[in-house]
C-alpha cells in the first residue's frame, strides 16, 4: 500500500496531500489551546453528514469567517453575521450547524469562566492524560465509547449543540485525548512519546 519513500499512515488518510499532512502534525497530538479546541469542535460539528477532507479544505475559510475561531467573538455574532455566513460559499453553510458554532460559542466562554479554561474542564474526563489504544487496524477502531457519551452528555447539559457522542470521540481522537493510531503507523509511537501513561 505504501511505497519504499512513505512511511506506514493510519488507513484513513489515503494519499491527499491535505490528509496526510493533518494526519502526521495534528491528529492525535494532545491539544491544550483554548482557541484551537474549539476550532476543532466547531469543524467537527461541521463535519457531520460529511466527509473530513471537505471539512479540512474548508478550514481556512471557516477561520476567516469565525473570527480566527475567538470565541469571545464568535459569541457576539448577530443576526447580520449569521445571515452572512450562510451567504458564503466557503464554509458549509447549514443554518443549523452555523447557529450551534455561535451558541457553542457561548457556552464554551461560561466553561471559561467557570474553570479557568476550556481545557481545564475537557482534560478532567481522562484524568489529564492520553489514552493510548491497541488499534491494528482500522476495523478494530470505534466510533464512539462510554467516555465520548459522558462527554457529550456533559456538553449537552452546558448547551452545546453538535456534540453527539461519534462527533465527541472524533473531537476526542483530534484532540489528543485518545491516540488512535494503528500500532503500524509511524505516528503511534510518536504520540506515546509526548505522554507519560504507558501502553
Amino acid at each position: 500500500m505504501n511505497n519504499t519513500n512513505q512511511p506506514v499512515r493510519c488507513a484513513w488518510c489515503g494519499d491527499a496531500p491535505l490528509y496526510q499532512a493533518y494526519h502526521d502534525e495534528e491528529w492525535g497530538v494532545p491539544l491544550h489551546d483554548d482557541r484551537a479546541l474549539f476550532e476543532l469542535l466547531t469543524l467537527e460539528g461541521a463535519q457531520a453528514g460529511l466527509s473530513w477532507i471537505t471539512v479540512l479544505r474548508k478550514r481556512e475559510n471557516y477561520r476567516q469567517a469565525f473570527a480566527g475561531f475567538d470565541p469571545a467573538v464568535v459569541a457576539h455574532f448577530t443576526e447580520a453575521d449569521q445571515a452572512a455566513l450562510l451567504a458564503n460559499p466557503g464554509i458549509v453553510r447549514n443554518r443549523l450547524k452555523v447557529a450551534s458554532t455561535i451558541d457553542n460559542a457561548r457556552a464554551f466562554l461560561e466553561i471559561q469562566a467557570e474553570f479557568g479554561s476550556f481545557d481545564a474542564w475537557l482534560w478532567r474526563f481522562v484524568d489529564g492524560q492520553p489514552i493510548h489504544n491497541s488499534l491494528r487496524s482500522l476495523a478494530d477502531a470505534q466510533a464512539s465509547t462510554p467516555l465520548s457519551d459522558q462527554l457529550s452528555k456533559a456538553l449537552k447539559k452546558r448547551g452545546f449543540r453538535f456534540v453527539g457522542t461519534t462527533i465527541c470521540y472524533a473531537f476526542m481522537q483530534a484532540a489528543g485525548m485518545v491516540n488512535d493510531h494503528t500500532t503500524d503507523c509511524f505516528r503511534h509511537q510518536e504520540v506515546v512519546a509526548l505522554s507519560s501513561r504507558p501502553l
